[in-house]
């Protein structure tokens, strides 16, 4: 059974596996090999790992006490990140912690979740009614990523 709960600092060697291996694997048919490579290189800022579990609204996905998937809100109603385990997709645990997300900003008094998705994400997104504001180009060290701004009225 699904457990779902806040994350901790402890959490963050399996929550940089799970983004390091996600990219790598599922983004991979989307990105570049340069770019892949880049993006998933970020699983290595331990610091940025940690201003985010620390800042943000940040929770994980657990299934027999190994965590499968997580997602974090930032500035209240951004929706700053959603990653599952590549052995794990279209299992349910994207939508679960979407909704808790949603749920979340919703509480904070926000009528409107914003995200920046990958190409890869955009289908997922587009499933659970967010709507493309635009498509755009994000620098990320120095590459320009293909992203699609989303918003969704909770």
């Amino acid at each position: 059974m699904i457990q779902i709960r806040k994350a901790n600092l402890k959490d963050i060697p399996f929550i940089t596996t799970i983004f390091r291996d996600t990219i790598m694997h599922v983004n991979a048919k989307d990105y570049s090999e340069k770019q892949i490579r880049v993006w998933a290189s970020g699983a290595l800022d331990i610091d940025k790992w940690e201003d985010r579990i620390e800042n943000s609204y940040f929770i994980v996905a657990e299934l027999n006490d190994s965590i499968v998937g997580f997602a974090y809100l930032s500035n209240g109603n951004y929706f700053d990140g959603l990653f599952i385990h590549k052995d794990h997709l279209r299992k349910g645990f994207g939508i679960k912690l979407m909704r808790i997300i949603e749920s979340q900003a919703l509480a904070k008094g926000h009528e409107v979740i914003k995200a920046d998705v990958s190409i890869t994400a955009l289908p997922f997104f587009e499933d659970q009614y967010y709507i493309v504001e635009k498509k755009q180009k994000k620098n990320y060290k120095g590459l320009a990523f293909e992203i699609f701004k989303v918003y969704k009225e909770l």
